[in-house]
């Protein structure tokens, strides 16, 4: 059985952040920051709410009768809760024969082309280890895109109007940094284990690296772009996170529109329709959050039984980054026009160039991670560098003119030179004519 790591490090950021940020309000209050103060608890107490609502949701508690367990989590010890009882199951499983056990069915990666199918007993404790896991992935994913990455702009963006980095705000921002690092990583992660929820997935530390490399540049570069565009322009940002966020939050939704599905009932049978709809609004509403700051590695799909696309859309990864980049490369160029005195030592030309190289970096080991790391990569139908370059033939192919635009303007581009040499034909033809008069002339 293994070790519960990844709840004790969800549970360790949850609380740290919180704490950070109990004490950063305080200390904004002290100095007579009021909005400050109000904006930070907001993003520090929205999330935990909503964390406590996932991990109520996910274990069934109130359809199994546990009100202690609900008292707690209004209290906002959910989390703690939940972590004394995985520890418990943990350390005392095996003590006690299981009267009941399940087999479970996993194909192991392919070798040679031939993959072998193992059966596996699971015990009731591993089971109900493999729930809190699962639960605690969620509630941190939760708490990085809708806590820690507002959370982190805002502080970013006050130190940069206060010229001034004190001890705990940047405690606090590293703190969240991590947090939404971590978060995009268990996304990774729970994208592989649904996607290929039919094998014996293994992830190996190089993995880890490439997925804590990529996800660290790639959202550190986005949330000072966003704060650099936002120091100089702060009427302008609110529509640049507008788009984006409402065009990720729609996006599924037009999918689902356009596939003419009926509409999803299986996501839980005590639930209405109108419960089934909140549900899938804050499952949109969360995949927008993600998007507004990386790349989510699981892709909604409403009309899908389980929710999610599991096909690998390379395509559609390539035109994020594509125009994310120019995205991110227009918001530079803007700061850089319009920036002001408070950035009077500042080498903006430097920074712009390192943060552009920065977010290269994350798409360079982005690449790493799925031609070289990815623990399936053997069940791609084609590898990434394979799909980017069909994919690169495609827009190049899509730039280029049509050959008929192509012939038509060499047809014009040789028709004066064709003209030119008509008309030194028809003088040369003219003065031939002309010669025998002007010989007759001559002999007159």
């Amino acid at each position: 059985m293994k070790f519960p790591g990844s709840v004790l490090v969800s549970l360790v950021l949850f609380v740290a952040e919180t704490a950070a940020a109990l004490c950063l309000s305080g200390a904004y209050r002290s100095a007579g920051d009021r909005m400050w103060q109000w904006l930070t608890l907001l993003f520090a107490l929205l999330p935990c709410a909503l964390v406590q609502l996932s991990l109520v949701f996910i274990h069934r508690d109130v359809s199994r009768d546990r009100p202690l367990v609900l008292l707690l989590h209004l209290l906002q010890l959910g989390p703690l809760v939940r972590c004394v009882e995985v520890f418990y199951i943990y350390f005392h499983a095996g003590r006690v024969e299981e009267p009941y056990v399940s087999i479970t069915k996993k194909r192991q990666m392919p070798k040679d082309g031939y993959s072998e199918e193992i059966e596996k007993e699971v015990g009731q404790a591993e089971g109900k280890l493999c729930t809190h896991r699962s639960a605690f992935s969620r509630a941190s994913v939760i708490q990085a895109f809708l806590g820690s990455a507002p959370q982190l702009t805002l502080q970013l963006y006050i130190c940069v109007l206060q010229q001034e980095i004190t001890a705990a705000r940047s405690i606090f921002m590293v703190l969240s940094l991590l947090s939404i690092v971590y978060g995009a990583l268990r996304c990774n992660i729970l994208a592989i284990k649904i996607k290929y929820d039919d094998y014996d997935v293994s992830v190996k530390p190089a993995a880890y690296l490439c997925i804590f490399m990529w996800r660290s540049f790639e959202i550190a570069i986005r949330v000072t772009v966003l704060v650099l565009f936002s120091s100089v322009l702060q009427i302008w940002i609110l529509p640049v996170v507008l788009v984006n966020f409402f065009g990720f939050f729609f996006y599924p939704w037009i999918l689902f529109w356009q596939s003419k599905s009926p509409f999803p009932e299986n996501i839980e049978k005590a639930l209405s329709r109108v419960g089934t709809t909140i549900v899938l609004c804050l499952l949109t509403f969360l995949y927008a959050g993600i998007n507004m700051f990386c790349w989510s590695a699981v892709q909604v799909k409403l009309n899908d039984p389980d929710l999610i696309n599991k096909s690998q859309n390379w395509y559609r990864l390539t035109v994020y980054y594509m125009l994310r980049f120019i995205e991110n490369a227009f918001l530079l160029l803007m700061w850089y026009i319009y920036k002001t005195d408070i950035y009077l030592y500042v080498c903006a030309p430097l920074l712009v160039l390192q943060l552009l190289i920065g977010y290269c970096m994350a798409i360079l080991f982005m690449l790493v991670f799925y031609q070289f790391c990815h623990p399936c990569k053997k069940l791609f139908s084609s590898s990434i560098s394979e799909g980017l370059l069909s994919c690169f033939k495609f827009l190049c192919f899509f730039c280029k003119p049509p050959k008929s635009s192509v012939l038509i303007d060499k047809a014009e581009a040789k028709s004066p030179e064709n003209s030119d040499e008509v008309r030194s034909s028809s003088k040369t033809i003219d003065s031939q004519k002309g010669n025998p008069h002007q010989s007759i002339s001559s002999n007159a």
